[in-house]
């Protein structure tokens, strides 16, 4: 009996389906079919019309049903492929990280072998300065976790002091960012693309160089991080449009229309380009764990 029971059960199920899947007009011609030839072999056929409403009741509860699964397995899809397109532009990111960091440190330590000759003083400063920097970007380019503003400043100030030597004075360079909101979530790379625009096309250019000012704030809710300099100013077709075009596609993943990246000529000259992201706090990483003889 049980096995009859369960062979019903599962019977019910695929013609529940069934009529969750068959057209309207497959199923109004079979129920028409079966009341002629019932008409035919019985007397009276009309006792299966509240068996065909009955029918048509269960196929308007199917058809919901299976809307429902479609609309559910969809949007899972949709979920999957924007979390695999941020997995792929992350890959991406990370892949042009590996690429740019060989070419800056080679140009770093070719400074630092020249001014050993030269400056020792300036060499060493300019050694622990490095020393710095790739103390905060290696463990971006291995660890997955989320990145935060904190992480992303202290890796750009590290940058800033090793390009105010190498531009002997030329660069005077202004962080200021809350202690407060270090510890939000802000997309690598992001902020050191804007940093490396303005000195590349705004301040190296320019004969006396001048002020690169990183600050942060809350507004509206939003997380705004802005990169000020008093170069040469914007350029909308120069080869910095790559990098910019690089974090509107990035934000666009990770944050839909939540984010944005916006350039400003200030009154007194110069760029300022602003990333807006939703504030968010990152989750704290717990400190590794030390053995009694460690």
């Amino acid at each position: 009996m049980r096995e009859i029971w369960q062979l019903t059960v599962k019977l019910w199920w695929q013609f529940f389906d069934w009529l969750a899947v068959v057209p309207k007009k497959t199923l109004a011609l079979s129920m028409l079919m079966v009341l002629i030839i019932c008409s035919m072999l019985f007397n009276d056929a009309g006792a299966l019309i509240p068996i065909f409403a009955i029918l048509i009741l269960i196929r308007v509860l199917a058809g919901g049903k299976r809307r429902a699964e479609l609309t559910a397995d969809a949007a899972n899809k949709r979920a999957d492929t924007e979390q695999l397109e941020r997995s792929l532009l992350e890959a991406r990111m990370e892949a042009l990280q590996a690429q740019i960091e060989p070419h800056f440190l080679f140009n770093t330590l070719a400074s630092i072998d020249q001014l050993i000759q030269t400056d020792p003083p300036r060499a060493s400063r300019m050694q622990q300065s490095l020393i710095r920097y790739l103390r905060y970007a290696m463990p971006q380019m291995r660890e997955g976790s989320r990145p935060n503003l904190g992480q992303q400043t202290a890796l750009s100030s590290a940058f800033l002091e090793i390009m105010a030597i190498r531009m002997e004075g030329r660069l005077q360079p202004e962080v200021l960012v809350p202690d407060g909101l270090k510890s939000a979530v802000f997309p690598s790379m992001m902020l050191q693309t804007l940093v490396e625009n303005a000195i590349k096309h705004g301040l190296e250019p320019k004969a006396e160089g001048g002020r690169l000012e990183i600050k942060a704030e809350i507004r509206d809710g939003l997380l705004e991080v802005s990169v000020t300099d008093s170069g040469l100013g914007f350029a909308p077709k120069g080869a910095g449009g790559v990098g910019l075009a690089n974090i509107r596609e990035r934000l666009k993943v990770l944050y839909g229309n939540k984010a944005e990246l916006v350039i400003l000529v200030p009154l007194d000259g110069g760029t300022r380009a602003t990333i807006r992201v939703p504030y968010e706090v990152a989750p704290q990483q717990a400190a590794p764990v030390r053995s009694e003889g460690s």
